[in-house]
């Protein structure tokens, strides 16, 4: 059968990917394993990919007679993937979705990309009714009362490239916050990417203070940080300027009609080690007549960013909601709970980022060598299980 299929997804994360060595030796914990660690890795991605996401879906597909089109020679339960994935240790999937990353940019995916960016965010993932783990984070209602838990993790993705992927996650706990998790992310991505990997950050105006910022220029990046009320001096004195002034740039793009003010000679405020501000407001007018405005700040230069580049920068910062959070919540169950351990909890987190980077890189990039259309997500899906499917062996003899 031609086409995607299991065992060929196999053979492009090993061999074009080069994640071989990760598969055979991920960092199992265990002290007496009976099923290899590559056994057990391999099934939770290609469940993954699959859109089966829960350890008992998996442990019914490795059950089923599907099992050798998979790829898998033997059958286990969902215990099995718990205990594994309890000691499974986290900083070789970091490393092995970090080498995938770098060896894409090596393979020329984003060599139509005049900038590449790190996308930063937030959000709540895994609610239970009981504290089950360390990193249970209590939720009150209006009352103060505790009426249950929540998980919080931060991401960190390639984006404005044309081609979004996930690179790693770092989870925060009670005591902790997104604010501290985001720059532990950033240091860990920069580490393993390579300074010389990415261009910008391109973060909410949560993380649009002093300390994050200069982070950001300690790590040899430039910022494009979301403006709000958070910074009232700057933010009033952005607004009176641009509100007496025309328009410094006006183009199309797609569908969409765009106005850019724009200033690079702002104060910084006193704690911030800058020369000055580069602030940009842009209004995105839609066909249907839906008016989009939001302020950035950034420390990119005119002569070296046009307005133009700066508004797809500040756009690319959507690209960890849409094809990050929200794609891995409704069709990969990042919000799912499969083992609730810490560490099982945030394996499960890398290996959901890790089945998207490998999905994205093979079916719009591995795939789309040569004039046929692009495949869909959905698509991909349907013919890995098509694939599962075959013909009845009939006896001859």
């Amino acid at each position: 059968m031609k086409g995607p299929t299991p065992r060929r997804v196999w053979k492009y994360v090993t061999r074009r990917l080069g994640l071989k060595g990760y598969l055979q030796s991920p960092g199992d914990g265990r002290s007496r394993p009976q099923i290899p660690a590559r056994v057990l890795l391999w099934s939770i991605l290609i469940g993954q990919l699959l859109r089966e996401c829960s350890f008992h879906a998996v442990e019914a597909l490795v059950a089923s007679s599907a099992r050798a089109a998979l790829g898998l020679g033997a059958s286990f339960g969902d215990d099995a993937l718990s205990y594994f994935t309890e000691r499974l240790q986290a900083a070789p999937t970091r490393t092995a979705l970090a080498t995938v990353i770098r060896r894409a940019k090596r393979n020329k995916a984003f060599d139509h990309s005049l900038f590449i960016g790190l996308a930063i965010d937030g959000t709540t993932v895994g609610r239970c009714r009981q504290s089950g783990c360390s990193l249970c984070r209590p939720f009150r209602n209006q009352s103060h009362q505790i009426v249950g838990y929540r998980h919080h993790i931060a991401m960190i993705s390639v984006v404005g490239t044309g081609l979004s992927l996930p690179l790693d996650v770092e989870p925060y706990g009670p005591g902790d916050s997104e604010y501290a998790a985001g720059q532990r992310l950033l240091r860990r991505a920069v580490a393993h990417l390579g300074v010389r990997f990415a261009d910008y950050v391109v973060v909410d105006s949560e993380y649009a203070t002093a300390p994050f910022l200069h982070v950001v220029g300690e790590l040899g990046l430039q910022v494009v940080a979301r403006l709000k009320a958070n910074l009232p001096e700057l933010f009033q004195a952005a607004q009176d300027r641009f509100r007496c002034q025309p328009p410094t740039a006006r183009f199309q793009e797609g569908p969409d009609s765009v106005e850019v003010w724009e200033a690079d000679d702002f104060t910084a405020w006193e704690t911030l080690h800058w020369k000055s501000v580069r602030v940009v407001l842009y209004r995105q007018r839609k066909p249907q007549g839906q008016v989009i405005e939001a302020f950035w700040l950034t420390d990119f230069r005119t002569s070296r960013v046009s307005s133009r580049s700066l508004y797809r920068m500040a756009k690319s910062r959507w690209e960890i909601e849409n094809q990050g959070f929200n794609e891995a919540k409704n069709r990969h169950g990042l919000e799912h709970i499969c083992h609730h351990h810490s560490n099982s909890l945030v394996i499960g987190w890398l290996l959901t980022l890790l089945a998207l980077t490998v999905e994205r890189l093979y079916r719009l990039r591995y795939l789309h060598r040569g004039t046929h259309p692009v495949r869909t997500a959905i698509d991909l899906v349907q013919l890995l299980w098509l694939s599962l499917s075959r013909p009845p062996v009939i006896d001859t003899s």
